[in-house]
């Protein structure tokens, strides 16, 4: 950005000074920074201000038709399983699928690009020369859904409760935004503090916008079905609470022709179904109960995938290649809990885990293993520590393993027999060594307690992966178990971590800023419905999000997560499990997408195809 800061103006002669004489509104300018179109972390834009749509959109989709499909992500207080709030910003209630699609933001991401953002409700951004202060100017044709006008004071008033009372992980991720005001109708100023992260404006411009009068008489921090006043794309239509809830595309959306809009939201009805079992999930999409489907289960995708709509060609498959981090999946100790205190019990069970076995056995070899939290992206620690990384290392010598400074830690492989003795053997010294002695053919812990671990999951289609790691631990004389529980259950032992291992999957940003706060730091791990289920807090690791956070390029970022990457590695806070290459998808033939998809978002299933009138025409006659 071509910006004036004061020190420009600090390097001018005095008689220069005087002959200047900006006059008012145009020194004011000066103050407030540079006028943008968009923003990333780093500054770097592929798109210009007069640009009319992205790349790797069909501005010429069609409109009409219904998406429905079972939910592949979440986040808040959203659930896989079930819903029983429409409210899912908060920290109460389960929170439906799809609500964010009633809500409009600031800016809107670039799915080309790793982080970039451009204007959405707001037409451009004026930064100030710290970057302390982001000025924007809302369009004036937004509006919320019953025509009220969007204005700087509704903005405001959205970022400030958010920030007081949303999501606890939402209040983590806005730690340095000091308040946002409006300053007249059309332009709120969000001021942010010193040494602030790195893409917190990011991330507050990507924040919903609600209506202030319609909280004037509500409580936003309640859990709620009543449908919320938005202006999004689509409303709430029908929905049955832990059955089903329909999204109903608003025909004529302010938004539309905008052009970080055109090309998106092609469908008349976006539909989430909920159910409690992935086994009976798939079922009801072999039987169209549904349209749309994300494979996740590696046996189901190799062994169903039979039926007779496939077979006739109805029902389609595709790969697509995963060219997003994908992060990392596996079981979280809890280390708030005495009994994995010790980092050797915690390398003691990640030995007894057989990825090999389970990966050839259960999911007929589809998956790698994961090793980095940063998994599939360039971000993973690879070999010694380079240079760079050594001088952000160099001040924890003595206060981290000294392994941080060698190769990074990397789980074993075994000879995939299931039992693989070399590693329970190097499990049993371990857990020997850290204190845990066998007695009566029990692994007791040194307070004399029986060694003993529960494992807990929401879905029962993740049993057989347990079966074998349960056995080996029990060779070790250590009492394991698993439980699965209600979804609602699930999320209330998880939020105030109730829990000795769980799985969780870590996902990252290509360009990682804030969002490492929640899931690594020890102010995440105190604070409930955050991320960090082991309860990672190592003051190195803080200290290093922080570096990552205060990166002023794309290397120093690069650097700061690898060494991250080592440190948290080293401690043995997960037993890492695997990931997948690629999206399986599997559709019924009604549906068709952009040639080229964007690399950063996903497929964008959701808002990026569109209902194929031809195609579903042959399908009925298929019939």
């Amino acid at each position: 950005m071509a910006a004036f800061s004061r020190r420009h103006f600090l390097g001018a002669s005095a008689g220069a000074l005087a002959a200047l004489r900006l006059p008012p509104a145009a020194a004011a300018d000066e103050a407030a920074g540079t006028e943008v179109h968009g923003i990333s972390a780093f500054g770097d834009l592929k798109y210009p201000a007069d640009f009319r749509n992205f790349d790797y959109v069909n501005i010429a989709a069609p409109k009409g038709g219904m998406f429905s499909s079972i939910a592949s992500s979440r986040a808040y207080n959203q659930s896989f399983q079930t819903f029983n709030s429409l409210n899912s910003f908060i920290l109460k209630g389960e929170g439906a699928q799809g609500m964010d699609l009633t809500f409009t933001v600031l800016m809107a991401r670039a799915g080309d690009e790793p982080d970039a953002m451009y204007g959405l409700a707001a037409k451009s951004v004026r930064i100030s020369p710290d970057k302390l202060t982001y000025r924007f100017t809302l369009r004036p044709e937004a509006k919320f859904h019953d025509g009220s006008k969007i204005t700087a004071h509704d903005v405001a008033w959205s970022i400030n409760t958010l920030k007081a009372k949303g999501h606890p992980l939402i209040q983590v991720q806005m730690r340095d935004v000091k308040g946002a005001e409006a300053l007249d109708d059309a332009t709120v100023a969000v001021t942010f503090a010193e040494k602030r992260a790195r893409d917190v404006p990011l991330y507050v411009a990507g924040l919903p916008i609600f209506s202030k009068k319609y909280y004037e008489a509500r409580a936003f921090d309640e859990s709620t079905l009543d449908t919320p006043l938005g202006s999004g794309p689509y409303k709430v239509g029908r929905f049955e609470v832990n059955r089903y809830i329909e999204f109903e595309r608003v025909k004529d959306w302010w938004g539309a022709d905008l052009p970080v809009c055109r090309g998106h939201y092609n469908y008349d009805t976006i539909r989430y179904e909920f159910y409690r079992d992935r086994d009976v999930a798939f079922e009801g999409f072999a039987a169209r109960t549904y349209l749309y489907r994300e494979e996740f289960t590696a046996r189901i995708w190799a062994t169903r995938y039979d039926f007779p709509a496939l077979k006739e060609g109805r029902v389609k498959q595709e790969l697509v290649p995963d060219e997003t981090p994908s992060g990392g999946q596996g079981w979280f100790i809890n280390t708030r809990r005495e009994k994995f205190r010790d980092p050797r019990v915690r390398e003691a069970l990640i030995n007894a885990f057989d990825f090999e076995w389970t990966n050839k056995t259960i999911m007929y070899g589809a998956y790698a293993r994961t090793r980095s939290p940063f998994q599939n992206s360039d971000l993973v620690a690879e070999g010694k520590p380079s240079p760079e990384e050594l001088k952000l290392l160099e001040p924890f010598r003595g206060q981290v393993p000294d392994e941080v400074f060698g190769e990074p830690y990397v789980p074993p492989a075994s000879d995939g027999s299931g039992q693989d003795r070399t590693l329970l053997r190097k499990s049993q010294q371990l857990l020997t060594a850290a204190g845990l002695t066998i007695k009566d053919n029990k692994r007791v812990l040194p307070n004399g307690e029986v060694f003993a671990i529960e494992f807990i999951i929401d879905e029962p289609s993740f049993q057989p992966h347990h079966g074998s790691f349960i056995k080996n631990l029990g060779t070790l004389g250590i009492e394991a178990s698993l439980r699965v529980v209600d979804a609602v259950q699930f999320r209330a032992r998880v939020e105030s971590f109730d829990f000795d291992i769980t799985v969780q999957r870590l996902t990252m940003s290509p360009t990682p800023g804030d969002g490492l706060r929640a899931y690594f730091t020890s102010q995440s791990a105190a604070t409930k419905g955050s991320y960090n289920l082991a309860g990672v807090a190592n003051p190195a690791i803080d200290a290093l999000v922080e570096k990552a956070m205060a990166a002023e390029s794309r290397s120093d970022l690069t650097y700061a997560c690898r060494a991250l990457d080592r440190v948290f590695r080293a401690g043995r806070y997960w037993v890492p499990q695997w990931y997948n290459t690629s999206h399986r998808l599997a559709y019924w033939d009604i549906f068709s997408h952009p040639p080229r998809l964007p690399r950063y978002t996903g497929v964008g299933e959701r808002i990026l195809w569109w209902h194929d009138a031809t195609k579903a025409a042959k399908l009925e006659q298929a019939k």
